[in-house]
């Protein structure tokens, strides 16, 4: 079998953290601007389901996330009128399995970044007229951007360096599914450890500018005042 070009796995990975990121900054704002607010007393446990991948074997949650995307699930049923029957070893597969996996990366930030602001702003912003999403948009949003930023920068750096969720889900299908950290075990598992070594140092590159990005964008917007 040929060998994917390193571009195109390339390529493949940075779709798959780019579309993840998006997709998870537009489901974990509502999550957790409620879970900021609420004060429901069963909202902790909804905070510790969103928060459950990070303590889960990767391994678990693409498992689960296999059944649930298989031809036998109750979930694939509807789309079988389709002609989809199963999302396993698909692209699409890999972002709900992503999604699944990097949800605390995007919740976790955005919450604390919603509690930080407090309540005064938002009840100024409500007697001056403000309704409760011209508040949101207006007046938590902006308030929020630091947690956003980490949010987006987590996520995406998270999505990258994942391994056993798109092993378990995608399986490293050349030119479809195989990502970075999918063919560095492809690499040595042949025993072409030079070339492993030249993208594992890739992402621990990655990885470290990722992390400096963040502590530096973080800083510069908390010494802007809003």
């Amino acid at each position: 079998m040929t060998e994917t070009p390193l571009w195109l796995v390339i390529a493949t990975t940075l779709e798959l953290a780019l579309v993840t990121t998006i997709l998870l900054l537009l489901i974990a704002t509502p999550l957790a601007w409620w879970l900021a607010r609420s004060r429901r007393w069963w909202k902790e446990l909804i905070g510790a389901a969103a928060a459950m991948p990070l303590v889960l074997p990767p391994t678990v949650i693409g498992f689960y996330v296999l059944v649930a995307l298989g031809p036998q699930s109750p979930l694939m049923a509807p789309l079988h009128a389709f002609g989809v029957r199963t999302l396993a070893f698909t692209f699409t597969g890999l972002v709900i399995g992503s999604l699944f996996y990097s949800l605390p990366f995007a919740v976790q930030p955005l919450r604390t970044a919603f509690e930080s602001i407090g309540a005064r702003p938002l009840e100024v912003a409500a007697t001056l007229g403000a309704g409760p999403l011209d508040r949101f948009f207006s007046v938590a949003l902006p308030l929020a951007r630091r947690g956003f930023v980490s949010a987006a920068i987590l996520v995406f750096a998270h999505t990258v360096g994942e391994f056993g969720v798109v092993l378990m889900i995608g399986g490293a299908i050349p030119g479809r599914t195989e990502v970075l950290s999918t063919r560095i075990y492809q690499l040595v598992e042949s025993l072409q450890f030079g070339a492993a070594h030249r993208i594992a140092a890739g992402l621990v590159a990655f990885a470290f500018f990722a992390l400096l990005a963040l502590l530096l964008v973080e800083r510069r917007i908390g010494n802007i005042r809003p």
